[in-house]
């Protein structure tokens, strides 16, 4: 990783502008069609109803509000519960060095060249920086994406948290927020769901785990304090790259040992979603039948992300460091202010256990979705994978429609879920990597924005078709002294 010159100087602000410039040139260039095509349905507050509500400011939910201003649907909002700048996992539990995605991976920029990350990491630190850079530090990644924000013409309400959604009548939905300490509520037309990893579920911790203190038992997603952790033994749970992170982190901190307990008999090293990084997988997986999607997906899923070398190596250079493979948790119980756990390999004892285990799919566990959690249909009432493929794991993941939408375990009992679309991890089984993968952001931002387009022009055909047979704008006036007798 070449050092990084002075963060903020002169030149660099004057680039940074001239970048901005060349983006509000290069995106009037490309507005076409730029005509207004829709109008706002009155809510029953009486103000107009939003077209949109993205729930989520990070990247999908930036690219995803970018797609639809390019689409010309501007009647929109963005919240995020974070403070500005604190969108997403990048300066919170992402705890890796760098992104683990190659550098010329685009992401929200949707094939605009002066948005993407290399044009702004060129004016921030010049081009021979960028031709001397190995990974995108994630901290430079955050920053990117406020720049992004900004040079995009993007607005997000930030501390702004959604609490509920139901059914408001006229084809509406009512969104229950806290914001700022208070609860209001928004009516929108659709609601889209960018909350990344625990869109439909939570963080998890095994099951053998879940009866100790939380004291002594955290989520990698949790605020952890690692400076604590000095002269500790630790045991993170998981052999994904977001365990090894979080062992790294503890290691760095001083931690007297740290082991690294692999439910496998041979840890994963192979990243399948290297493989699928081509434009037909990614753009076409979710026009296949059940059959090949569920048995792409998981095996996929199944073998889980593999984790580059150098995430390994940040470990695996403390000689406190242990891997144990083959050791899923059989049992654990608090002992003397420690925590033992049990594997097939024997015992050992914890100050602190870090889950890396990732998140399930459960959605009666999300307050958001407590009035129609029941009603969601999953990939288990949808499709009977042969004996040899079941996963009762992934039958769990939502049955999303073509755009991205929920669809209902029962016909007719909750038809409004239909207006709410999920571009977050929880939309892999249906889409392949989509709502929370950068390497896949260019396919499947447009696959969702052409849907919720789609669904807003159907809505309002009846409207389209009073609007045209009303037209009477001449393209040509043709003087009566021209005009045969």
């Amino acid at each position: 990783m070449p050092p990084e010159p002075n963060p903020r100087n002169l030149d660099a602000d004057e680039a940074l502008a001239t970048l901005e410039a060349q983006v509000r040139d290069d995106l009037a260039k490309i507005a076409h069609p730029s005509a207004p095509w829709l109008e706002p349905k009155i809510g029953p507050d009486g103000k107009p109803a939003l077209d949109v509500l993205i729930v989520g400011g990070g990247q999908s939910g930036l690219a995803t509000a970018f797609g639809l201003k390019r689409s010309q649907v501007t009647n929109i909002l963005v919240i995020d519960k974070a403070a500005e700048g604190q969108e997403g996992p990048w300066l919170s539990y992402a705890r890796m060095h760098t992104l683990r995605s190659p550098k010329d991976f685009t992401g929200p920029d949707l094939d605009v060249p002066s948005l993407t990350y290399q044009s702004w990491h060129e004016a921030r630190f010049g081009k021979e920086h960028w031709q001397k850079l190995d990974l995108i530090l994630r901290e430079r990644w955050a920053e990117y994406l406020l720049w992004f924000r900004r040079a995009a013409g993007l607005s997000v309400r930030n501390g702004c948290e959604l609490l509920e959604i139901a059914p408001a009548g006229n084809d509406l939905l009512a969104a229950t927020i806290a914001c700022g300490g208070a609860s209001e509520t928004l009516y929108a037309r659709k609601i889209v769901l960018a909350t990344g990893q625990e869109a439909m579920g939570d963080w998890t911790i095994p099951q053998p785990l879940r009866h100790l203190s939380p004291r002594r038992v955290v989520r990698a997603c949790d605020d952890i304090d690692f400076a604590a952790l000095a002269g500790k033994t630790v045991a993170v749970i998981g052999a994904g790259a977001t365990a090894f992170d979080n062992a790294a982190m503890a290691l760095e901190a001083g931690a007297a040992s740290v082991h690294l307990l692999c439910r496998r008999a041979e840890i994963q090293v192979i990243q399948p979603y290297r493989w699928l990084t081509f434009r037909g997988f990614l753009r076409h997986f979710c026009d296949l039948d059940d059959l090949w999607r569920w048995r792409f997906m998981r095996a996929i899923l199944e073998l889980r992300e593999g984790f580059p070398q150098a995430t390994y190596d940040r470990c695996a250079r403390f000689p406190n460091f242990r891997l144990h493979q083959g050791s899923p948790i059989e049992a654990a119980r608090e002992v003397e202010d420690e925590i033992e756990l049990r594997t097939p390999r024997g015992a050992l004892r914890a100050d602190l256990v870090i889950s890396g285990a990732g998140t399930e799919i459960d959605f009666a566990a999300r307050p958001e979705l407590k009035h129609f959690a029941g009603n969601i249909a999953t990939w288990a009432d949808r499709y009977r994978p042969p004996q040899d493929e079941q996963s009762p794991r992934l039958g769990r993941y939502p049955y999303l429609a073509d755009d991205y939408s929920l669809t209902e375990r029962v016909a007719g009992v909750t038809p409004w879920i239909g207006n709410i679309h999920v571009f977050a991890f929880a939309s892999t089984m249906s889409f392949g990597p989509s709502g929370s993968s950068i390497n896949a952001m260019t396919t499947a931002i447009p696959k969702l924005v052409h849907g919720l387009t789609r669904g807003l022009f159907r809505a309002d055909l009846d409207r389209h078709w009073t609007s045209f047979r009303a037209y009477d704008v001449p393209q040509a006036v043709i003087p009566r002294v021209n005009q045969a007798q």
